[in-house]
């Protein structure tokens, strides 16, 4: 998987964007760099041996062209989204897309992998890239870069870049409540602060690289994702209540974590990217966001179709965008869309754009 020519010719592209971008008042980062799962994969699992792939019909119908680009959703993710509002560009693999042409300037760099989680047990069956992993080829990137531009420019563009993360979902869905591994060692709380230690270890691990500015996502409202709902037999296709309320749970510890390790880093802001509040908001109230169905998905019948089960030979509902859900797990562009402008509304704001 390592970069090629192509890559390091759109990384110094990347860089004299940035730099041009960082004079520009309309936008407040250099760069965007997300970490996590599939609901923040631009196409990094498709550089792998994995069945967790999107990189195929009926994914995309709804993306510029019609690409299946391995974006878990019939389009845009939230990150392309909120990082277009910043004025950077589209979010991209560091392995890069053999279709992307080296004349369009990138700002956006995508190290999630559809899967992925905090705890490495959860990717081991399915070879994605677990989310510790995800730093070490944030490592690398960060070495490309200092060659490109200089280790003194390579550290500004960094330490002024936004980082968003969105894991953890992967790690309670295959680990927890599909699998009884880590339920019979650790139970419900057990698990929920082992993985809060390791957001921890990979919040430090990010700080050692320079990240100062941090959007972490908690988890989504698993209790109502449509692959929840079909293996808890809700034959009335209501949300799993017990699991959102996990959830929650696991979200305030999140919320009190980073306020707890924020003073212990100097220069870091760490801001929780509330993504349960306005998922559930689109399952209790959807008409006004236009949606007609929220508990299933877009991709077959919508409860158990998801990556290489959602195929081109899937039948797709005819309107992706009356659909809180793609696939049985992953949201639509048009809840995507939704998620984002919450998070324009009520994360983005609590950076601080002065110098620090």
């Amino acid at each position: 998987m390592a970069p090629s020519r192509l890559f390091f010719t759109i990384l110094v592209q990347f860089c004299t964007t940035a730099f041009s971008i960082c004079h520009n008042r309309t936008a407040r980062f250099p760069a965007i760099f997300t970490f996590g799962d599939s609901f923040v994969d631009s196409g990094n699992n498709n550089f792998l041996l994995t069945l967790l792939k999107a990189n195929h019909p009926p994914y995309g119908q709804s993306f510029p062209g019609k690409i299946a680009t391995g974006r878990f959703s019939d389009g845009k993710l939230f990150t392309d989204f909120v990082a277009s509002s910043l004025g950077i560009k589209d979010i991209i693999p560091p392995f890069l897309q053999p279709n992307l042409s080296a004349n369009e300037l990138r700002s956006g760099v995508s190290f999630a992998s559809g899967g992925s989680g905090y705890d490495d047990l959860t990717t081991i069956l399915d070879n994605v890239i677990s989310v510790s992993k995800q730093v070490e080829h944030f490592k690398d990137y960060v070495v490309k870069l200092n060659k490109a531009v200089g280790e003194v420019a390579a550290k500004n563009i960094v330490k002024a870049s936004l980082v968003v993360v969105a894991a953890g979902t992967s790690d309670l869905l295959i680990n927890f409540y599909g699998a009884p591994t880590r339920q019979i060692h650790y139970g419900l709380t057990g698990y929920q602060d082992f993985l809060q230690r390791k957001t921890q270890d990979f919040i430090k691990a990010l700080y050692a690289q320079g990240i100062r500015k941090i959007m972490i996502a908690g988890l989504p409202p698993i209790g109502c994702l449509p692959i929840q709902i079909a293996t808890k037999l809700k034959f009335d296709l209501t949300c799993v209540d017990e699991e959102n309320s996990e959830a929650q749970s696991y979200n305030q510890k999140l919320i009190s974590l980073l306020s707890r390790i924020e003073p212990t880093l100097p220069g870091i802001k760490l801001v929780h990217a509330d993504i349960y509040a306005p998922i559930i908001d689109m399952i209790v109230y959807p008409a006004k966001y236009g949606l007609s169905i929220t508990n299933r998905g877009c991709c077959g019948v919508g409860l158990v179709e998801t990556a290489f089960l959602c195929k081109s030979f899937s039948p797709v509902c005819p309107n992706p965008a009356h659909f809180l859900f793609w696939d049985s797990v992953n949201p639509t562009e048009v809840a995507h869309w939704n998620v984002a402008q919450f998070l324009k509304v009520h994360a983005l704001p609590q950076f601080s754009w002065r110098k620090k």
